[in-house]
């Protein structure tokens, strides 16, 4: 990944975090049949993600003949206007950009066939997923037979993390004056809450 110094993340908690509350990801292979990319919703246990895929899903080949997988997590983004800049009132020498926040996971995947392995998956990301609700889902108001059946139907992924990246641009790389220009555009426009909090807390 291109990531020049001033974006670099390298905090393990802040990394932890996006994966965490943007777990929809895109789970990259490369194999026999060329590069392939499925969105895939993984669950974030230590220093190892775990995620489970549709039985006939072809990627599964990819993931079994051991080749290195990318996962690319994306939070919060949006288009910053150069219109925003305080310093285009000044020069006029300003262009448009994009801010936004990504986390890469590269690690050599493993598939596993159990069932059990895959309910105890599925039941901790539905429990993330559901804690905000007043009353939350979970695998066991389903019938059994309904989900043994389901279960069947999925196999379950788990690959250990070797490298773990972070790219945060953010308008780094502006004067302070641009900066709270794209600050105030935001909030003047109502546009991405998220971005706004990651610019003022860093």
């Amino acid at each position: 990944m291109h990531c020049p110094a001033l974006f670099r993340e390298q905090r393990l908690e802040v990394l932890h975090a996006l994966i965490h509350s943007h777990p929809l990801a895109t789970l990259i292979t490369s194999g026999a049949a060329g590069l392939c990319a499925n969105l895939i919703p993984f669950t974030l246990h230590g220093d190892v993600l775990r995620a489970h895929l549709a039985r006939n899903n072809r990627q599964l080949d990819d993931l079994r003949a051991g080749a290195e997988a990318l996962v690319l997590f994306q939070g919060p983004e949006c288009y910053v206007t150069p219109s925003w800049y305080p310093s285009k009132a000044e020069h006029e020498k300003v262009v448009p950009t994009w801010n936004f926040v990504m986390v890469q996971a590269r690690g050599t995947p493993q598939v596993l066939d159990d069932a059990a392995w895959v309910r105890q998956q599925i039941a901790e990301m539905t429990a993330r997923q559901e804690s905000a609700r007043v009353q939350p889902w979970s695998v066991d108001d389903a019938p059994p037979d309904f989900i043994a059946a389901q279960l069947r139907a999925i196999v379950g992924v788990e690959i250990p993390i070797a490298r773990l990246e972070g790219k945060w641009k953010i308008s780094q790389n502006r004067q302070e004056p641009d900066r709270q220009g794209v600050l105030h555009g935001l909030a003047a426009e109502g546009r991405c809450p998220a971005m706004q909090r990651l610019m003022t807390d860093g």
